[in-house]
């Protein structure tokens, strides 16, 4: 039996409270050793739940030579400086999304990666849900035929409900957020899209506003339109102002069917096939920040794979990088009221 992978986890706010830490400590090969915060009231709460070291700074948790890893759960704009010097301190790195504020940023993290020979893993948890595995495998396979468009959407009524500060949240400011809803839902869209369809975005088109949240100086609603390289054309919304339920579904539209991918309540993958078919797959729902939504999200169980047997991660920071840019060529886009090629 291996030694277990000694784990340290930066920024205790909701995402590293309801998906990182419980499901490193249901992963039988790691350990919390350490937390940090810079609210120490809340580091220590965390550190003696999980039996783990309390940190308020993460230059003091990086000097530890014993941490093997770490996740990077602090707002946005800490998540390039705090995961290269993880990097540089000899740690792998699990950075959540989106996993920098610039391109630049994002391959400063790159090198960093490659520099140090450690895993740098972006926690894109929508490529292992059931029923996005299962579009691909359907896509991959040709028995769809031709992708001709799409139209996929995530938005939910914002993330004071979710975030552990509320309607203060970092999420809403600028200076700590960098991006609002199109980097809190639509960069998990990007990265989903870019992995069914198997292909890159070339072009895209958006409206990035901000309607919902008066008090926000970030967008809060968008909607994109992109083009693959192969010219599949389609929309992109993400947004915190679908107040009464959240949105997280996919729509396929190919030569020979429609695939329905988290758009019905029980069967998160229907195929309305052209000849008049329907087939219909129960594979288990998405991950929901609604009450009952602890589903393991397979994000930790993959990084830490990637460690233990010294393979790429299932979301490199390369792949990261291009589903970043999408999204900037959003904001550019809306900035410029032009159509940004990629």
């Amino acid at each position: 039996m291996m030694n277990k992978l000694k784990v340290g986890v930066i920024g205790c706010g909701s995402i590293a409270k309801y998906r990182h830490l419980p499901e490193y400590a249901q992963n039988q090969q790691t350990e919390i050793a350490a937390v940090c915060d810079i609210v120490k009231e809340r580091v220590d709460a965390f550190a003696e739940q999980y039996g783990a070291k309390a940190y308020t700074s993460y230059e003091e948790l990086l000097a530890d030579p014993a941490i093997d890893a770490v996740s990077v759960c602090t707002p946005n704009y800490l998540h390039a400086p705090v995961s290269i010097a993880a990097l540089q301190a000899g740690k792998h790195v699990l950075c959540e999304k989106p996993m920098a504020t610039s391109k630049e940023e994002a391959e400063a993290m790159v090198a960093a990666a490659e520099a140090s020979g450690k895993k740098l893993m972006i926690a894109h948890n929508q490529r292992f849900v059931p029923s996005h595995q299962k579009a691909r495998q359907l896509i991959e396979s040709g028995k769809l035929g031709k992708i001709y468009s799409f139209r996929t959407a995530f938005g939910h009524g914002g993330p004071e409900g979710w975030s552990v500060d509320g309607a203060e949240s970092w999420f809403f400011k600028k200076e700590q957020a960098f991006i609002g809803a199109m980097g809190d839902l639509g960069v998990h869209k990007t990265d989903l899209l870019r992995f069914i369809l198997g292909e890159e975005f070339v072009e895209v088109g958006a409206f990035v506003e901000t309607s919902a949240k008066k008090s926000a100086d970030v967008d809060d609603t968008a909607v994109c339109v992109l083009k693959s390289e192969s010219g599949i054309i389609g929309t992109l919304a993400a947004s915190w102002s679908y107040v009464s339920k959240e949105d997280n579904s996919t729509i396929i539209y190919a030569e020979n069917g429609i695939v329905r991918l988290e758009d019905d309540p029980v069967n998160s993958v229907i195929i309305q096939y052209k000849s008049g078919e329907v087939v219909k797959y129960e594979l288990g729902g998405i991950q929901t920040n609604e009450a009952g939504g602890q589903t393991n999200t397979q994000v930790i169980d993959r990084f830490v794979q990637s460690i233990v047997e010294n393979a790429e991660p299932a979301v490199s920071g390369t792949e990261g990088m291009k589903s970043l840019q999408v999204v900037l060529a959003a904001l550019e886009s809306q900035a410029t009221k032009t159509i940004v090629k990629i």
